[in-house]
């Protein structure tokens, strides 16, 4: 009997043991999984919280980059331009709107050719450009709308007064630019794509030439420092008349030397961002201020905008030109 108990007391441990073991086994499985559980969750916070600190930068510099803002409220839209953004005829226009609609204009400095790159990528609302066959494309592809004419300025090519290259007899500004290339006089170009830079290539092209060589120099920058520097260092250049007419006082050794060629004609169109490719943009607020631009107010602050500050308005109106489309 001794034995048998003895015998029966030895079976009923190990198999105690057993489930023992197993049931501490299934927990080290089960802790294991839970770590493991815990780690994945802790390396997808640890992503989602670097993806957060990278488009939070990423906001944070695109408000840096402000060149300025217009207006207070809780909407906002980004317009990007060049020179009418930096001659203050953006904000003549922003503060009247915004002021009635309780909204931010935030604005962008920025070329034809890189406001409608930053357009296309989603980056503005709404651009003020003078590029037709960029304009015109964007549009086509469907991620730009509401192409509207605001108005009009014009080009002069300007020079050294004592004009070394004599473009002053030029008649037209392929002629002028012909001339210029002969003489190999100092010739400034922005190259940067923008709405300037694409004339002059397009007035190259025409004269059948590609301009290089130690004359030409590319600043890389936009229409007022390139002006200055022209003037520094006693270049011709293709300015816009609304920089050459606000920067007049400060320009002490150029002058016009040719102008008057349609060719030289820089006409101005908006565009807003399409609601179909950038749902994401403000597209009734950027449209509104279009409206507003070509509305007859607008086009009065346009048409009459530089006249006290400079002494001339450095722009026409959309009807003026109508002519020039």
């Amino acid at each position: 009997m001794g034995g048998r108990a003895c015998n029966g007391s030895r079976g009923e441990a190990t198999k105690f043991d057993y489930y023992d073991v197993t049931y501490v086994h299934l927990l080290r499985i089960k802790g294991e999984r839970s770590m493991k559980k815990k780690s994945i969750f802790q390396i997808l916070l640890l992503q989602l919280l670097f993806l957060l600190g990278v488009i939070s930068l990423v906001l944070g510099s695109d408000k840096q980059n402000y060149q300025a803002t217009y207006g207070k409220g809780d909407q906002a839209i980004c317009v990007a331009t060049g020179s009418p953004g930096a001659l203050g005829l953006l904000q003549a226009l922003a503060e009247p709107f915004c002021k009635v609609n309780h909204c931010r204009i935030n604005w962008i400095k920025r070329g034809s050719g890189a406001s409608l790159k930053a357009l296309k990528g989603g980056k503005v609302d709404m651009v003020m450009v003078h590029a037709p066959a960029l304009e015109n494309k964007a549009v086509e592809e469907g991620w730009a709308t509401m192409r509207t004419l605001l108005g009009s300025n014009e080009f002069y090519i300007v020079g050294p007064k004592s004009d070394p290259a004599g473009i002053s007899k030029a008649k037209s500004a392929r002629d002028a630019y012909e001339i210029i290339a002969e003489a190999r006089a100092t010739f400034f170009s922005r190259g940067d794509n923008s709405g300037t830079h694409k004339k002059e290539m397009k007035i190259w092209g025409l004269a059948e030439i590609e301009p290089a060589g130690n004359w030409y120099v590319v600043t890389g920058d936009f229409m007022g420092p390139t002006l200055m520097r022209a003037d520094k260092d006693l270049g011709y250049f293709m300015t816009d008349s609304s920089t050459f007419f606000a920067k007049q006082s400060k320009i002490k050794n150029l002058k016009v030397l040719f102008k008057g060629d349609p060719i030289l004609v820089n006409v101005y169109h908006a565009l807003v961002a399409s609601p179909k490719t950038h749902p994401q943009k403000n597209y009734a607020l950027a449209a509104k201020f279009v409206r507003f631009v070509s509305s007859p107010e607008g086009q009065k602050i346009y048409r009459k905008y530089g006249k006290i500050k400079y002494g001339a308005p450095l722009y026409n109106d959309a009807e003026y030109a109508k002519k020039w489309e």
